[in-house]
């Protein structure tokens, strides 16, 4: 996991039931020897607390657009020296707001603002997967240059079986690590 060392790696973390295999992405990327910093959807705050991802990642954890003290324009200020983008676990909304390129969150303010390379990793419910308005925003968000590591298939937490499931860590390192 050399590919990591010392290498500043962002983390977008949004509300899904996965959130709990961020916990791992973070404490994986650390213990490599790289910095993740962890941004948080206001939805993922409701699943786990941003002090859990600060004890993970030894970073400050971003929420909020406006709450932060350290600098006026956090988005700019997270995204100067990112080397990689990581959302994961990522929502349906989430894909919908990133092939709109809707920017009203801090997440999504620094998804537009970031010019290192994103992965991105869903995760959902099988039939929100195959949505035909899901896979439109897949579409147009790998057409933006967006590196996508699909759902696999699974026991989802709803009970249901099938494809919506946050591929393994072990995936999006993989993918990460081809792009440092």
């Amino acid at each position: 996991m050399k590919a990591f060392e010392d290498r500043r790696v962002l983390i977008g973390v949004t509300g899904s039931i996965a959130i709990y295999k961020s916990c791992d992405l973070v404490f994986t990327l650390r213990r490599a020897g790289g910095r993740p910093r962890v941004v948080m959807s206001e939805s993922a705050t409701k699943l786990i607390t941003p002090d859990t991802f600060r004890a993970l990642s030894g970073e400050p954890v971003h929420t909020r657009m406006f709450a932060n003290e350290e600098h006026a324009m956090p988005h700019i200020a997270l995204a100067e020296g990112a080397e990689l983008a990581i959302v994961a676990p990522a929502t349906a909304h989430f894909l919908s707001r990133m092939a709109a390129g809707t920017a009203d969150d801090l997440l999504s303010t620094l998804m537009l603002t970031v010019a290192c390379p994103v992965v991105i990793a869903p995760a959902m419910n099988v039939q929100m997967w195959s949505h035909p308005a899901v896979q439109r925003n897949v579409s147009l968000i790998r057409k933006d240059g967006i590196h996508l590591v699909e759902p696999v298939s699974g026991q989802l937490a709803c009970g249901t079986e099938g494809k919506g499931k946050m591929a393994p860590i072990e995936e999006i390192l993989k993918m990460a690590k081809g792009l440092l």
